[in-house]
């Protein structure tokens, strides 16, 4: 039963992003990404949505500009365990939109294996997408970011899961706690540009896939550890997203931003 507001109102835009440029990693479809991106886009932003998989960008991106106007939203193919695909991301995002002040690092890929069971390649595939792929948009970005000499600000997607224990989950519990440090180490390599570093940390943010991939007794469980006894939506952790990425996180980098009660 829920504890909290069945219904969670959608906060109108309040222009936190005007004149502001961001690139998003893994946009298209239904999920966190993509929320992020319209979410950016309500609240003034020009943005370069990006995925590894062609159609459904395309699909997120001509929605998107129905929506918000062509000139408003951009869409660059990007696979972020390639590191031409990564610099082509941030140097076409830069150049399309005269500048990039915002990164949205979003990618990740989760999996269930038990350690006694999992391969090398499982461990692998899952640390390459989800943390240096991070790691790599970061660099990029950071780099672009100190040459053009206005700051910037970078969001990371993390998870509770980097904090506590789950069964079937050490890759991406690994993966997630490595893009919390990941996050804290950069803001101090990125200050002295200007550049904020942060993170958010969702615990269950529900979209059609996540319903796909995960048995409803999952689900469940999940749900009820939630302090509101509901998942999140999307553009709720797109919410804190956006804050960390506007001109009110002026003095806050190197933070992980826990959008749950679930530390632990």
């Amino acid at each position: 039963m829920s504890r909290g507001p069945t219904a969670p109102h959608y906060v109108p835009p309040h222009n936190l992003l005007t004149a502001k440029t961001v690139a998003v990693t893994a946009a298209a479809g239904t999920g966190i990404g993509a929320a992020v991106a319209r979410r950016c886009l309500e609240e003034g932003a020009r943005v370069v949505v990006s995925d590894h998989h062609e159609r459904r960008l395309e699909e997120t991106r001509a929605a998107l500009a129905a929506e918000f106007g062509a000139d408003a939203v951009h869409a660059i193919v990007c696979d972020v365990t390639r590191e031409d695909q990564v610099q082509a991301l941030i140097e076409g995002a830069a150049d399309r939109l005269g500048r990039l002040d915002v990164l949205i690092n979003n990618a990740g890929l989760g999996g269930t294996a038990s350690v006694l069971d999992m391969t090398d390649e499982q461990w692998l595939r899952v640390l390459d997408v989800t943390l240096t792929g991070t790691f790599r948009c970061t660099r990029a970005a950071l780099r672009r970011m100190r040459d053009q000499g206005t700051g910037g600000a970078i969001v990371n997607n993390a998870s509770v899961i980097g904090w506590r224990a789950q069964e079937g989950q050490a890759h991406y519990a690994a993966a997630k706690a490595g893009v919390m440090a990941l996050t804290r180490c950069s803001a101090l390599d990125a200050a002295p540009y200007g550049v904020r570093v942060n993170a958010v940390a969702p615990s269950l943010a529900m979209h059609p896939f996540l319903a796909k991939v995960t048995t409803d007794e999952l689900l469940a469980e999940l749900t009820a550890r939630e302090a509101f006894g509901r998942a999140a939506e999307p553009w709720e952790v797109a919410n804190a997203m956006v804050f960390l990425a506007s001109d009110y996180a002026s003095y806050l980098t190197g933070e992980v931003l826990s959008v749950s009660s679930q530390h632990a």
